[in-house]
């Protein structure tokens, strides 16, 4: 079969479809200075690694340089991160396996990488890529981690996902077991990655984020210990999954999330001449925050080679319930922009169909939905970066980012580039910042700045270009970023990504952490 890049989507079903990249208050919460990092001890390692001790130790695989599956095993999500030359990748097959890998790395004092889907947007999973500032490392893999179980009945049921699940192999079985969960919208993200972040997807103003559904966690700290986390045990430990970023505290192996009946949810696709770019952005931006909880939606204005001539603005998106009510609830967004767009499509599913659909999976056999062996889905690279803004964009902000958004036109070798703002409010605002790890609950949006090439090319221009895209529109929506879209050139990273919850986190991290075992950049 052919491969279907994984950053596309298909919103319609049947004969009729439209593909659109999917590139998935006017103050933000309380700006808390980074707290001051305690030195951790020097660790002595016991001399060269002897592998055959991990090797015997665990039941999983451990794949080292030469063994005849390394040079697939220890490739990521993103393939500009494929030249990494990893010590080894532990594939854990429980968390005792996790539990060995820490205490080998401990014992030799070697640097590790952490991967369950291996969508780290600066490929700090790989295990040293270049340019990534992380050092050939031990790779601990969840990635076979895959059982999905349901448990319980009506409304009580949960859902126990494995470390390595991907949100399609998620949706696959809790859809076809006629519930719900929410989650994103690219098919190869792991749900551990996703969750720890925060979570934000297409369902997130109806049902939340990924972490306000969770309600317990394993995971191996640094000494070895399996906790089981919750509410009720290992309180902390559990707060800071939910939204603290992965890689910090410990090794995530196992997730239960709550679940809900399987509603209908509904896609729908409307899109306008360049020429109404900025009525568009005016329009969206005071709509999208504050529509009806069932309605999500995502702004994406897209340039780059696939867009020839002008560059593209669309609004796309989910209700979930009636889709009757959709043109009531879409009228005010069009009727703030002036003609008719070019484009309006709408079109009922169920729950299982929609989020296929979204994650560019539709019509494919769960087992093709993937970029491995045998898969449906290719590998692209991509370059990224982010913003949480809590503040609409006045008319200059607005000429910024199409100004910027024209630029991707004059970026060689670009094959789509621009910006994609995904709506929140909802659910998500109705929990405290603090309750969870995830700050941004009274922001409006998150912002992705997104830039994709071919295999091979040099991705510097696309990394300049979307951290230039940011930069500019930075003095308007201030430094706040999203973790799960992490990057190593946001100043004050810590701050950006976790505002007034940062002490806690830092605290958390020097109390499960106190060597310092877990040590990818942009730790806190």
């Amino acid at each position: 079969m052919s491969g279907v890049s994984r950053r596309h989507f298909v919103l319609a079903a049947g004969g009729t479809t439209a593909v659109t990249a999917l590139l998935s208050a006017c103050t933000g919460p309380d700006h808390t200075p980074p707290a001051t990092t305690i030195p951790t001890p020097t660790v002595v390692p016991a001399g060269p690694p002897v592998w055959n001790e991990l090797a015997s130790a665990v039941q999983g695989t451990l794949v080292l340089p030469a063994d005849a599956g390394y040079g697939t095993v220890k490739l990521t999500e993103n393939p500009r991160f494929d030249d990494a030359q990893p010590l080894a990748i532990l594939e854990a097959s429980s968390a005792a396996d996790v539990a060995a890998g820490l205490a080998f790395a401990t014992k030799y004092a070697l640097p590790l990488a952490l991967r369950s889907g291996g969508h780290n947007y600066i490929g700090y999973s790989a295990g040293g890529a270049s340019g990534t500032g992380v050092a050939p490392s031990l790779v601990i893999s969840t990635a076979t981690l895959t059982d999905v179980t349901l448990s319980g009945s009506g409304e009580s049921t949960t859902a126990q996902i494995g470390a390595g699940a991907s949100l399609a192999q998620v949706y696959d079985a809790v859809g076809t077991a006629g519930r719900a969960v929410a989650g994103g919208s690219c098919a190869t993200v792991g749900v551990t990655g996703l969750t720890l972040g925060g979570g934000v997807g297409v369902l997130v103003r109806s049902f939340g984020l990924a972490c306000d559904q969770l309600t317990a966690v394993e995971i191996v700290t640094a000494d070895g210990t399996v906790h089981q986390a919750s509410e009720s045990t290992d309180s902390d430990l559990f707060w800071a999954c939910r939204g603290g970023g992965g890689g910090q505290l410990g090794v995530v192996t196992g997730l239960t999330f709550a679940t809900q009946s399987a509603p209908n949810v509904n896609t729908w696709y409307v899109e306008w001449p360049w020429s109404r770019a900025s009525e568009v952005i005016e329009s969206w931006q005071g709509w999208a925050p504050g529509a009806d909880d069932r309605l999500w939606s995502t702004l994406k204005l897209l340039g780059g080679e696939t867009h020839a001539g002008d560059p593209s603005v669309s609004v796309s998106g989910t209700l979930v319930g009636d889709i009757g009510d959709l043109e009531r609830l879409l009228a005010p967004l069009l009727a703030g922009v002036t003609g008719d767009p070019t484009d309006n499509q709408s079109f009922p599913h169920t729950y299982l169909e929609a989020m296929m659909i979204e994650a560019g999976c539709q019509n494919t056999p769960i087992a093709q939905c993937n970029t491995g062996e045998g898969g449906a889905l290719t590998r692209e690279p991509s370059s990224a970066t982010s913003n949480v803004a809590y503040a609409t964009l006045d008319a200059s902000g607005i000429s910024d980012l199409i100004a910027a958004v024209n630029g991707a036109q004059s970026v060689g070798g670009m094959t789509e580039g621009g910006i994609s703002l995904d709506a929140l409010g909802g659910a998500v605002s109705t929990i405290d910042p603090l309750a969870t790890a995830f700050v941004h609950r009274r922001a409006l949006m998150t912002v992705q700045y997104t830039a994709t090439f071919a295999v091979g090319a040099d991705p510097a221009p696309f990394d300049a270009y979307v951290r230039s895209f940011r930069g500019t529109m930075t003095s308007h929506w201030q430094n706040w970023a999203y973790v799960n879209y992490c990057d190593q050139a946001v100043p004050d990273a810590q701050t950006a990504y976790f505002g007034a919850n940062l002490p806690r986190l830092t605290a958390l991290k020097q109390q499960y952490d106190p060597n310092g075992l877990f040590t990818q950049p942009q730790s806190y």
